[in-house]
């Protein structure tokens, strides 16, 4: 996997990006790559706008559940669909950290 790639395996909004077909089959490098797949993300729009890596760093929700942008039907939808739980690997990088959680995954075979 090229270094870009292992940078960007984490969405701003938790989702694992080695779970997703699209970058899998190459198509999608991530939300933080310079040509993402969805350019209108709210969650990437607001987690750039206050220079987070993730939506773990945000301090203004201290339940993420209460982040309309990232708990809402469509996203909701988004997230089962690419099999991803996201708020639950938010909650779990807010307690070990995106690198630690990023190692989690790989030795899960997540990455």
């Amino acid at each position: 996997m090229c270094a870009e790639m292992q940078e960007t395996i984490i969405a701003y909004c938790g989702l694992v990006c080695s779970n997703c077909g699209m970058y899998q089959k190459g198509k999608c490098l991530g939300c933080h790559s310079d040509k993402p797949m969805n350019q209108n993300c709210a969650m990437k729009a607001c987690a750039m706008g206050r220079e987070y890596m993730t939506c773990a760093q945000c301090e203004e929700f201290a339940d993420l559940k209460e982040c309309k942008k990232l708990n809402n039907l469509i996203s909701n939808f988004f997230g089962f669909i690419f099999r991803s739980d996201r708020l639950g690997n938010l909650k779990r990088i807010r307690e070990i950290g995106l690198d630690s959680f990023k190692e989690e995954k790989a030795a899960e075979g997540g990455i």
